[in-house]
């Protein structure tokens, strides 16, 4: 399946930025919805979901992080990249602990945004191209289903994003190896070159704190320092 000619949702208040990502998004061939506020994006996304959401931060009567929150609920698998102009380090971590997958920071170009929404389509779209040839990976109680992006945990399913879903596999597929952030980063960014520490770091933080909501005692994803994280498990 192409990532082209697929839904992308705009949620942004300022005209001049929202109709130019617009336009870049139809010249690659996407379709597009766009919204200059939270609260009438909401009432579209409640009807329907899109292929992808946009979200700027700052939007008003209702703010991009409550529009994650909304939209993780009802998907774990859509994609979202908050597009934002603030600069503050806490509300970058806050979008990827809510949910995003990834973020973009005002001034940006418009290239690299494109760059980001195709990643992003074409991993959220990985699940319906993979072969059933590809085997669940089993470390201990954990399984990972590449195929369905499935996740369980002692027979309890884990409701994760792709983001999620790739880099606990890149954990998970050498049990016991010591993985640097940069080693997790090409394995949930694959076509990225780049994104910070901080960002591995708070999708681990996330991935930990979901597996704990089905098992309080999960312990298994540990912190080297100085080094990355390593997934340990018992026979």
């Amino acid at each position: 399946m192409s990532a082209a000619g697929r839904l992308v949702a705009i949620v942004e208040d300022e005209e001049t930025i929202r109709e130019a990502v617009a336009s870049a998004l139809k010249r690659e061939g996407h379709r597009v919805e766009a919204y200059a506020d939270g609260a009438e994006a909401w009432a579209a996304f409640a009807a329907s979901l899109p292929d992808l959401a946009m979200l700027d931060i700052g939007v008003p009567r209702m703010d991009g992080l409550e529009l994650c929150r909304r939209l993780r609920a009802r998907s774990d698998s859509l994609p979202i990249i908050f597009v934002t102009s603030r600069e503050e380090e806490f509300d970058r971590v806050l979008g990827l602990e809510i949910g995003a997958d990834d973020y973009l920071c005002k001034p940006f170009s418009m290239r690299e945004l494109m760059a980001r929404v195709k990643v992003l389509l074409r991993r959220g779209a990985a699940a319906v191209e993979r072969t059933p040839a590809e085997q669940p990976i089993t470390a201990g109680d954990l399984v990972l289903d590449p195929l369905r992006f499935s996740t369980t945990w002692k027979g309890k399913q884990v409701a994760l994003t792709v983001t999620e879903f790739l880099l606990l596999q890149s954990l998970a597929a050498r049990p016991g190896l010591v993985k640097t952030r940069e080693q997790l980063m090409t394995g949930a960014y694959p076509d990225r070159v780049s994104v910070s520490d901080r960002t591995i770091d708070s999708h681990v933080k996330r991935i930990r704190r979901k597996l704990q909501g089905v098992d309080p005692s999960f312990d298994r994803i540990e912190a080297v320092y100085g080094a990355g994280y390593r997934f340990t498990h018992t026979e």
